[in-house]
């Protein structure tokens, strides 16, 4: 009975090419952005929390165009679950799904107040409870405010994940689960970064910079996008572009420019 145990477990273990491939990955990843961090601006968990809600469907940039006016209008999760839902709606106009997104915020902000004492929980079990609060959202407020590790898979995580080989699903959660099966659990938070930092500015959607990856030679989608360095060196994004990034408060060994202000602010 014990063999047939550990020949399922053995079936069930990824291959050793591809435990080793996608560590390599992560390494030299790690050598391309020393800098990696989560690319929204906070300055406590609550602020992390919303930012990453509000995150939905936008980019980084415009949360932290938007969050400054947000957070100095309401600093704590019991001056938001007392906003007026038009004047939050207004402040948030610029994310997008605003209607949502300040219903969401409403939403949690009250049930932090009541249910957990003004204070943002630091378990993935009483995150996913909160309005408007899945895995991915936990998943972030868990590694980068709590020290808790995790795999954030986003849209770009997703992608490259697949792009990589260390899945093959469309569901999230099951891309979570592939990849944690392929590294220490020590790596999860930082990974989440490197590959999202990589695929923001290099490996994207329509047209990766294939041909000035500098981890072309381990990637099994290689050609997916523009082969020639010259060509695929105008594709790059935010500091390997030259261009600002996506804090408007960046981490001081951060290269690039930070983000600037939301226009008329």
């Amino acid at each position: 009975m014990a063999a047939k145990r550990d020949s399922a477990v053995s079936e069930q273990a990824p291959p050793v090419a591809l435990v080793r491939r996608a560590r390599r990955i992560y390494r030299e990843l790690a050598q391309v952005y020393p800098y990696a961090h989560p690319e929204l601006d906070f300055e406590n968990p609550f602020q992390l929390l919303i930012a990453t809600v509000l995150s939905a469907q936008t980019t980084d940039l415009r949360v932290n165009q938007t969050t400054p006016a947000l957070f100095a209008k309401f600093p704590t999760p019991e001056d938001m679950a007392a906003a007026d839902p038009e004047e939050l709606e207004q402040i948030l106009r610029p994310t997008g799904f605003f209607r949502a997104k300040a219903k969401s915020v409403l939403g949690l902000s009250a049930a932090l107040r009541d249910d957990f004492g003004g204070e943002v929980p630091g378990r993935l079990e009483d995150l996913v409870k909160l309005p408007g609060v899945g895995r991915k959202t936990a998943n972030v407020v868990l590694g980068n405010a709590f020290g808790v590790p995790g795999i954030t898979v986003d849209t770009h995580f997703g992608r490259l994940a697949r792009r990589f080989g260390w899945s093959t699903s469309d569901d999230p959660e099951k891309v979570e689960q592939d990849v944690i099966r392929l590294f220490p659990k020590s790596d999860w938070t930082m990974l989440s970064h490197l590959v999202i930092f990589h695929g923001r500015r290099m490996c994207h959607s329509r047209n990766p910079a294939c041909g000035v990856c500098p981890i072309a030679h381990l990637c099994p989608s290689f050609g997916e996008g523009e082969t020639d360095p010259e060509k695929a060196k105008k594709l790059l994004k935010y500091e390997k572009g030259g261009f600002p990034g996506q804090r408007l408060k960046p981490p001081p060994d951060y290269p690039g420019q930070p983000a600037p202000p939301l226009a008329g602010s």
